[in-house]
């Protein structure tokens, strides 16, 4: 008879207990340490624990040990790089800023090898399926240990591990350092950071939650003085509440010639990738009537329906016109289908790039091959249908074609064409990039 001897989680190899430990959050971690004096001390001080946790948890995107070069704790970094990853993905800036007139509204921040990468994301003008990928603003940590943001305004720099952490010798004020100020986990202030100047010097606040967002210049020492007099002699002085104000008009002024870039502000476009719940959601490219290449949003709402709109600044809701088209009805019309949906799809050309017309691509060209899995109908919110109005319906009714790959394309009865969508990323990627001179 076999006799089974009980172990603890204490008897099993350093290693062993490390890989297991590794699994967990730090919040489950924190309650597991107060089993006992041995792992509290394990949560507490063990580099190999917290470097265990970082890796399982982001080894795969980025080069943990390269983060400052372990200059910092791991547990520190794990902190670090679990806000940072909120900012992975897509994008879009709100507001209306200087800049929002000359740079493209779309935002892409992905996981580089020790730091974070903000770029702007754009058509190409060269009617392919192209996106230009322009980086403006690079996320690390200085080398004693702070997170550091730089504003890379013309995109022009490929900055290197030295620029980062601030020992390369780099040339002052070709960059622009910043605050990016976490406000909730959907929105996102980039900010001139007036208190230093140029490439070498470390940042003060780094990443600032909501709450911290208005004290993010604070008052360098030598004002220090300056605000003691003007408070005792505003006490004493008749005229003391003109003097301070026009004290502080003065500064405001000097701050907003010092400014070198307007504060963004940008949203986070959650549901960028489709669901097999919803499998028409995310952010996709395709060829439009004119034979631009632009972006569209497609989005389920709360009450059942579906919308898809053009990408663009929010205080544009998305663009300046309402959805492109919308539906209330979700039932998809699985195929084969009835003659007349045959002929409906089958007349219809395919918005392609120019001088791809003859080319195979991912989507199909005939129901025949039985490529297009099902149907679904939708309505254009152009000319929306008011009960009691004698609209032609063929000016309001589309279709929605999804296809075997998870692609689709949608038209309308009173066009001609169809506009196949395809996907802008996959797997955390920009597919079919260029860089601005190429585009």
């Amino acid at each position: 008879m076999e006799t089974v001897i009980p172990l603890s989680f204490s008897d099993f190899p350093d290693d062993v207990q490390l890989c297991v430990l590794s699994f967990l959050r730090p919040s489950d971690l924190a309650a597991f340490s107060c089993t006992c004096k041995r792992f509290f001390s394990l949560y507490r001080h063990d580099q190999r624990l917290w470097f265990s946790m970082c890796h399982r948890r982001w080894g795969s995107k980025t080069l943990i040990n390269k983060w400052v070069n372990g200059k910092i704790s791991y547990k520190r970094l794990y902190g670090i790089l679990e806000e940072y990853e909120n900012l992975i993905g897509f994008w879009r800036r709100c507001g209306d800023t200087a800049a929002a007139a000359s740079s493209p509204p779309l935002v892409f921040f992905e996981w580089g090898p020790f730091y974070i990468t903000g770029s702007r994301v754009s058509p190409s003008k060269n009617r392919g399926y192209e996106v230009i990928k322009k980086p403006f603003l690079w996320m690390s940590i200085a080398s004693k240990g702070e997170p550091v943001n730089y504003l890379d305004p013309d995109g022009k720099f490929a900055l290197t591990e030295e620029d980062l952490l601030g020992e390369s010798g780099f040339v002052e004020n070709e960059l622009i350092q910043v605050n990016v100020g976490f406000i909730g986990e959907s929105h996102v202030v980039v900010e001139e950071n007036l208190g230093f100047s140029g490439f070498r010097r470390g940042s003060s606040s780094g990443n600032l939650r909501g709450e911290e967002y208005e004290n993010v210049y604070g008052s360098p020492p030598d004002k220090l003085m300056t605000e003691i007099y003007q408070h005792f002699a505003n006490r004493t002085s008749p005229s003391g509440n003109g003097v301070s104000r026009r004290q502080r008009r003065r500064e405001k002024e000097k701050q907003g010639k010092m400014r070198k870039w307007d504060p963004e502000h940008f949203v986070k476009i959650v549901n960028c990738s489709p669901k097999p719940a919803r499998p028409l959601q995310g952010l996709w490219k395709g060829i439009c009537d004119d034979m631009s290449l632009d972006f569209y949003l497609v989005s389920y709402d709360d009450v059942g329906g579906i919308a898809c709109r053009k990408v663009g600044d929010s205080n544009k809701p998305l663009t300046c016109h309402a959805p492109i088209f919308w539906t209330s009805n979700l039932t998809f019309i699985e195929s084969p289908f009835s003659p007349e949906e045959d002929y409906i799809y089958n007349c219809r050309l395919h918005l392609k790039p120019i001088g791809e017309a003859d080319q195979n691509h991912d989507y199909p060209l005939s129901l025949d091959d039985g490529d297009v899995s099902r149907m679904l109908y939708i309505n254009s919110s152009f000319d929306l249908v008011i009960p009691g109005t004698n609209v032609n319906p063929r000016q309001v009714e589309g279709r929605i074609w999804q296809y075997g790959n998870g692609t689709f394309g949608f038209g309308f009865l009173r066009d001609n064409f169809i506009i196949d969508l395809k996907h802008i990323a996959r797997n955390g990627h920009l597919l079919d990039t260029i860089g601005p001179s190429d585009g």
